[in-house]
C-alpha cells in the first residue's frame, strides 16, 4: 500500500518538475499575494488633517497638541483660539478632526482636578473615525494621567497595550490573509490536479490498477502538502521581515498546526474534484467555497461575536475559523496548546468529514 502511494506522489512531483510553472505559482502567488494584500489592506489610518483649537494658552494645552502631531498619525492644518472656524474646515473637507483644549485647562491639570478635552471628529466615513478615535483616546491617556470619569471623579489613564503595542493593523490582518492564501492555494492546485488526470483520460487508467481511493487520495495530496507547506513558512518569513510580525510561540506546534490545516484544505480540494469534470469548474468552485467564506466568516475582518446568530452557527463549518484562532494565539501571543486545543480538534473533525467524503465518492468513481 505505501508503495503503491508513494508511486503515485512521485508521479505527481515529476509533473510538477515538468510543469515548472505551475510549482513557481503554488510557491510565488501566495507570497506575491501576501506582498499586494499585506500593504493594500490596511486599517491604520494616516496623515489626518487636524486642527487644533487652544482656547487656554498654557503649557499644558501645548503639550497635549504636540503629542498629537509627535504620533505621526496627524498633520496640523491649523492651529486657532476660535472654535467658529470649524464648522468651515469640516464642511470643506480641510480638516477631519479637531482637538478643542477649554479655557483652564492648564490650571485644572496643575491642580489634579478632572478637565475635559474635546475632540471632534468627522464621522461621514465610520470605520475611520473610530479608527482615529481610538488613536486620541491612546494619546490623551498617555499625556494627561487626568481624566474625567463622570461623577467618580479624577482617575489615572495610561494605556497599556499586550501583544500589539503600537497598534498595528499589520499585525492582526496579516496572519489572516496566511489563512486566507492558504486556504485558496491548496484547495485549487489539489482540485485541478485530481481533474487533470480525467481531462486527459489518465483516471481510466488509474481504475485498472490495484490502486484502492486512499492510496489514490494520499498519492495526489503529500505533494502538494509538501509544495503548500515551503509556500505557507516562504509566505510567514516575509510575514516577518516585510510587516514585523513576530512568532513568539513555538514553531514546532506552528508547523503541526499549519500542516493541519493544509490537509484539512488539500481535502477539501479533492472533495471539489469529484463534483467537476472539467478545470474551469473545479476552479471555480473551489474559489467560491474557499475564497468568500475564509474571507468574511472566518474572522479574518469581521468579528464572529459581532455576526447575527445564524451566522455564526454557519461558521463552524469554515476551517479558517479554527486555523486562524490557533494562528494568532501562536503568532501573535506565544500561547501552548493549552489555550488553542479546541480549534485543532475542531480541524480534526472537519478533516475527517471531508475527507471521509472525498473518499467515499473517488470510492464510487473507481
Amino acid at each position: 500500500m505505501l508503495r503503491r502511494t508513494l508511486a503515485i506522489a512521485v508521479k505527481e512531483l515529476l509533473q510538477l518538475r515538468r510543469d515548472p510553472r505551475t510549482a513557481l505559482t503554488l510557491i510565488g502567488m501566495p507570497i506575491l499575494l501576501l506582498f499586494i494584500y499585506g500593504y493594500a489592506l490596511s486599517f491604520d489610518v494616516q496623515h489626518i488633517r487636524l486642527a487644533v483649537v487652544d482656547q487656554d494658552g498654557s503649557r499644558a494645552a501645548r503639550d497635549v497638541s504636540e503629542a498629537f502631531l509627535r504620533s505621526g498619525y496627524f498633520d496640523l492644518v491649523l492651529h486657532t483660539h476660535d472654535v467658529r472656524v470649524l464648522d468651515r474646515l469640516f464642511d470643506t473637507g480641510r480638516a477631519q478632526a479637531a482637538l478643542v483644549v477649554p479655557p483652564r485647562y492648564g490650571v485644572d491639570m496643575v491642580a489634579l482636578r478632572p478637565t475635559t478635552l474635546q475632540f471632534v471628529l468627522d464621522g461621514s466615513d465610520s470605520q475611520t473615525a473610530n479608527t482615529i478615535l481610538g488613536y486620541a483616546r491612546q494619546i490623551v491617556a498617555s499625556v494627561s494621567p487626568v481624566v474625567r470619569a463622570g461623577a467618580g471623579g479624577v482617575v489615572a489613564g495610561v494605556p497599556l497595550v499586550w501583544y500589539n503595542p503600537d497598534l498595528a493593523s499589520a499585525r492582526f490582518l496579516v496572519p489572516g490573509l496566511l489563512a486566507f492564501i492558504m486556504m485558496v492555494t491548496a484547495v485549487i492546485a489539489t482540485a485541478l490536479a485530481v481533474v487533470r488526470e480525467k481531462e486527459r483520460g489518465t483516471m481510466e487508467s488509474l481504475r485498472a490498477t490495484p490502486l484502492v481511493a486512499v492510496e489514490l487520495l494520499a498519492g495526489k495530496t503529500l505533494p502538494y502538502l509538501l509544495v503548500s507547506f515551503v509556500a505557507a513558512s516562504a509566505s510567514l518569513l516575509v510575514a516577518h521581515l516585510l510587516f514585523d510580525v513576530p512568532v513568539r510561540g513555538s514553531l514546532v506546534w506552528l508547523a503541526c498546526v499549519m500542516v493541519l490545516f493544509l490537509a484539512v484544505s488539500l481535502g477539501w480540494g479533492i472533495f471539489i474534484s469529484t463534483l467537476a469534470d472539467t478545470q474551469q469548474v473545479a476552479f471555480q468552485l473551489g474559489l467560491l467555497s474557499s475564497m468568500l467564506p475564509t474571507l468574511l466568516l472566518s474572522g479574518f475582518i469581521f468579528p464572529i461575536s459581532s455576526m447575527p446568530a445564524g451566522l455564526r452557527i454557519i461558521t463552524h463549518i469554515v476551517p479558517a475559523r479554527y486555523f486562524l484562532v490557533a494562528l494568532r494565539e501562536i503568532v501573535l501571543k506565544g500561547a501552548g496548546p493549552a489555550t488553542w486545543w479546541p480549534q485543532v480538534v475542531g480541524l480534526v473533525i472537519y478533516g475527517a468529514a471531508v475527507l471521509g467524503l472525498a473518499t467515499f465518492r473517488t470510492v464510487r468513481s473507481l
